[in-house]
C-alpha cells in the first residue's frame, strides 16, 4: 500500500522533471507550433480527468441523495474555480507569451514569476491526486488503487510537456540549461506537496469527499479556461491546438475507463 501511495503522490512531480530534461536534449527556441501541441494535450487531459476521474466518482458517490445527487459536485466545482480564481488575484505570476504580470505586484523577476504561474496551474493536480489517495485509504467503494495511480499517470503524462514549456524558453532567454532545468523541477515541487496535504487531512476529507473530488476537479477546468486554452489558440489561426486537446482527452479518458 505504501508503494502505491508513493507511486501516485510522485509520479506527475516525475513527469515535470522530465519534461524539463528536454531542456538538454533540444536547442534553439521552442517553435510556436510545438507550444500549441503541447499545449492542446495537457489542456484535454486535464478535462477528460476532471470528468471521468473526479466528477462522474463525485456524483456516484453522493447517489443516495436521488434527484440532489448533483448537488456536492455542483457545489463542488465551484468551489474549486472561485478558490482558483482567489488564488490568480493574489499570487504574482506571468503567463508564457505574455509581458503582462497578474496577481499581486511585487519585484520577482519574469522567470520566478513564470514558474509560479505553473505551480499555480499543477496545485490543483497535486490535490486531485490526493483526494483520490484518501478516498482509497479510507475505503471507498467507487474509488480504487487503480483509479488513483491511473490519474497520476494520466498527470504526469500531460506534465511531461508542461516541465517543457516551462524549462525550454527560460533557456532560449539565455538562462543555462542547467538552471532552467532547475526551474522547471521547482514548478512541479507543488504537486507532491499539494497530495500530502491532502492525504494527511484524509480524516477531514473523507465526509466530504464527493464535495473534494469535484473542487479538484473544478480548479483543474478553471486553469484549462483560464490559462491553456487561450494559449494554445492565440495567434494566428490554427486548427493543431484543438487536435492534440482531442488526444489528450481522449488518452486520459481510455486510461481511466479501461484501467481505472
Amino acid at each position: 500500500m505504501q508503494i502505491e501511495v508513493l507511486s501516485a503522490v510522485m509520479l506527475p512531480f516525475v513527469g515535470t522533471t522530465v519534461g524539463s530534461a528536454g531542456v538538454f536534449l533540444m536547442n534553439g527556441q521552442m517553435s510556436r507550433r510545438l507550444q500549441r501541441i503541447l499545449t492542446g494535450f495537457a489542456a484535454g487531459v486535464m478535462v477528460a480527468a476532471s470528468i471521468w476521474s473526479l466528477i462522474i466518482p463525485a456524483m456516484e458517490q453522493s447517489a443516495h441523495m436521488g434527484k440532489l445527487s448533483f448537488l456536492p459536485a455542483f457545489s463542488g466545482v465551484w468551489g474549486g474555480i472561485l478558490f482558483l480564481l482567489l488564488l490568480d488575484h493574489i499570487i504574482p505570476h506571468l503567463h508564457l507569451n505574455s509581458q503582462c504580470p497578474e496577481g499581486v505586484s511585487c519585484g520577482l523577476g519574469k522567470s520566478t514569476m513564470m514558474v509560479l504561474a505553473v505551480a499555480l496551474h499543477n496545485l490543483p493536480e497535486g490535490m486531485a491526486v490526493g483526494v483520490l489517495v484518501a478516498g482509497w485509504l479510507s475505503g471507498s467503494e467507487s474509488i480504487s488503487a487503480a483509479g488513483a495511480l491511473v490519474l497520476a499517470v494520466g498527470i504526469a503524462i500531460q506534465n511531461l510537456p508542461e516541465g517543457a514549456i516551462i524549462s525550454m524558453p527560460l533557456r532560449s532567454n539565455g538562462m543555462k540549461k542547467g538552471k532552467a532545468f532547475g526551474y522547471g523541477v521547482l514548478s512541479g515541487v507543488i504537486e507532491p506537496i499539494g497530495a500530502v496535504i491532502t492525504i494527511l487531512l484524509a480524516g477531514l476529507i473523507v465526509p466530504a469527499l464527493p464535495f473534494m473530488l469535484s473542487f479538484a476537479a473544478g480548479a483543474m477546468l478553471y486553469v484549462v479556461v483560464e490559462e491553456l486554452i487561450p494559449e494554445m489558440s492565440e495567434g494566428e489561426h490554427s486548427n493543431i491546438g484543438t487536435i492534440f486537446f482531442a488526444v489528450g482527452f481522449t488518452l486520459m479518458m481510455v486510461l481511466d475507463v479501461a484501467l481505472g
